[in-house]
C-alpha cells in the first residue's frame, strides 16, 4: 500500500490522574497536560500510515507545530485526529487536531520520517 494525501488515523484516551501537567512536570495543575496530548497527536499519524509501511519499516517523528487552545480535567475522553497533507519522498506531513468531549483543545502540524528500524537503532545505538 502506498502513503498517499488524505490517509487518517486516529487515537483516544481516557484522561487520567497521571496524564495531568502536575503528575508529568509541565505544570502545577491537574488538566491534562500538553506532553501527554502530543502523543496522542504522534499516535493518530502514526495509525495513519501504519498499515502502507512495509516489512522493517517504521516512522520516527522529526516536526511539531501545535498549540493547546484549552484545558481539559480529569475525566473526560479525549482524541486526536491526523491527516497527511503532504508526501515528499520519506517525509510525512500531517494536519493534527485533538479533541476533548466539548471541543478542539489542540491543533497544528507533524512531520514524520520512514525509517527502517533496524538501521535506525544501530546508528542511534552508535553513540554509545
Amino acid at each position: 500500500m502506498e502513503i498517499t494525501i488524505g490517509m487518517k488515523g486516529a487515537a483516544s484516551t481516557l484522561v487520567e490522574k497521571e496524564d495531568t501537567a502536575a503528575e508529568v512536570g509541565s505544570g502545577s495543575l491537574l488538566v491534562y497536560a500538553t506532553p501527554c496530548m502530543v502523543a496522542l497527536m504522534e499516535g493518530a499519524a502514526c495509525e495513519a500510515i501504519e498499515s502502507a509501511l512495509g516489512e522493517g519499516q517504521t516512522s520516527v517523528g522529526t516536526e511539531l507545530n501545535i498549540r493547546h487552545v484549552s484545558a481539559t480535567p480529569v475525566g473526560l475522553e479525549v482524541r486526536a485526529e491526523a491527516e497527511i497533507t503532504a508526501v515528499e519522498g520519506k517525509i510525512i506531513t500531517f494536519q493534527i487536531t485533538a479533541y476533548d468531549e466539548a471541543g478542539v483543545i489542540g491543533e497544528g502540524t507533524h512531520k514524520r520520517c520512514i525509517v527502517t528500524s533496524q538501521r535506525f537503532l544501530d546508528k542511534t545505538y552508535s553513540k554509545l
